[in-house]
């Protein structure tokens, strides 16, 4: 079983799942994308729709965002989802719809 694993770990696409999960795992990433999905936002309006993020943390995200091509930033307007963002945007959806079925409250 540990062999199956470590094999696991050196697979290309191994590689690449582990980097989106570190990723979308930091905290408050997918927050970040889940709230841009009405459109365009400054970086005050996004902060007080994620409520108790710092300023400092959020400027790391979107940052950590953009790099990986999920955000774009526009002048004037702030941040909005690139293409491949409004992808990831759909799977949180997906997400969204499973987790009403937990009964969380």
């Amino acid at each position: 079983m540990a062999q199956r694993i470590q094999n696991l770990r050196r697979a290309a696409t191994s590689e690449r799942m582990a980097m989106a999960l570190d990723l979308a795992g930091r905290r408050w990433a997918l927050r970040v994308v889940w709230e841009l999905r009405v459109g365009p936002l400054n970086f005050r309006a996004l902060q007080a729709s994620c409520g108790q993020i710092s300023p400092s943390v959020l400027q790391r995200r979107l940052h950590e965002l953009r790099d990986a091509g999920i955000i774009e930033k526009i002048p004037r307007l702030g941040y909005r989802l690139s293409t491949s963002g409004e992808k990831l945007f759909h799977v949180i959806g997906q997400l969204d719809k499973w987790s009403s079925t937990l009964g969380l409250k």
